[in-house]
């Protein structure tokens, strides 16, 4: 994945609250913590839902891993340095759904309201309630921002067995772009209390979002920038979209569940299997066409 070297990053997009000192999160104990974990760090859409909450003192982001508060806003101005820093490279990624997304869905008779990518370390305060970096990246609905520790990116390899890779991250950030797309068009309401289970609605809606995330792929070449008139991403080859297969694959209910227990229950799936999220991945970056991924109306 190349960006246009003289690409511009708008990086009022992009919160950045690493190595912000902040208070204490609990996220639960015992089993039923280490559960809720297991199930949130498969990108989770709300970790309110999963009893994560704040223990008493300060939300804030926590410190660690990272630089300084805001470094992104300082360093990160054009595709070049995307090319060369992580933290940039997700700012153009950023940029790049919001361009997409803003221009498709009103096409749909839907407003687009721009949503916000947020940076922590550690720990962090959302309108869903306190995090740790523990539930992986996550798509709040009440604020409209999307949740990432970016230690989570070496975690796909170390711990889920992902081969990595610029575009693995892309996919990562398209899935929570895509929860976006599903509460501003009300799908996300569709879950309810339907949260488990292989045809259940929440992992119908995980799987919506990585056919969301297709979508985007398809059109990230093409799509312009206001600014310069010209696409931010320049290329995607096959090597790049292999890796968000890989890393769709990595995440998948069945994969994890077989790596932590050794054994595998649908009943319990919330996101899907390996095969499904890669199937849909493609659907959308086949066909690039949101309506093909009414996964509400497919069979799981």
């Amino acid at each position: 994945m190349q960006f246009d070297d003289q690409g511009d990053l708008d990086t009022s997009q992009v919160d950045d609250r690493r190595r912000i000192p902040g208070g204490k999160v609990a996220v639960g104990g015992g089993a039923a913590g280490l559960i809720a974990v297991l199930i949130a760090v498969l990108f989770g859409v709300d970790p309110s839902v999963l009893g994560l909450s704040d223990s008493g003192g300060d939300a804030g982001a926590g410190s660690g891993r990272g630089t300084t508060a805001g470094e992104v806003q300082q360093v990160c101005r054009t595709g070049a340095d995307a090319n060369s820093r992580q933290d940039c490279r997700i700012v153009a990624v950023t940029n790049s759904l919001q361009d997409y997304w803003g221009g498709q869905l009103p096409r749909s008779g839907v407003a687009y309201r721009p949503a916000e990518t947020v940076l922590f370390t550690g720990r962090v305060s959302t309108g869903c309630g306190a995090a740790s970096s523990a539930v992986g990246p996550f798509y709040c609905p009440a604020d409209r921002r999307a949740y990432f520790d970016l230690g989570f990116f070496d975690e796909l390899a170390t711990r889920f067995g992902a081969s990595g890779g610029p575009f693995a991250e892309a996919y990562v950030v398209a899935h929570e772009y895509g929860h976006h797309i599903q509460n501003l068009t009300g799908t996300m309401q569709k879950v309810g209390r339907d949260r488990q289970g292989a045809n259940s609605a929440s992992v119908k809606l995980e799987l919506q979002a990585d056919c969301y995330a297709g979508v985007w792929a398809h059109h990230a070449t093409t799509t312009p920038q206001v600014s310069t008139g010209r696409p931010l991403i320049r290329t995607l080859t096959d090597q790049d979209i292999a890796q968000g297969l890989d890393a769709a694959a990595a995440v998948g209910d069945d994969r994890i569940q077989k790596q932590s227990t050794g054994r595998i229950d649908p009943d319990t799936w919330t996101h899907g299997s390996s095969d499904q999220r890669k199937a849909w991945f493609t659907a959308g970056y086949r066909f690039g066409d949101p309506a093909r991924c009414d996964t509400f109306a497919t069979p799981s």
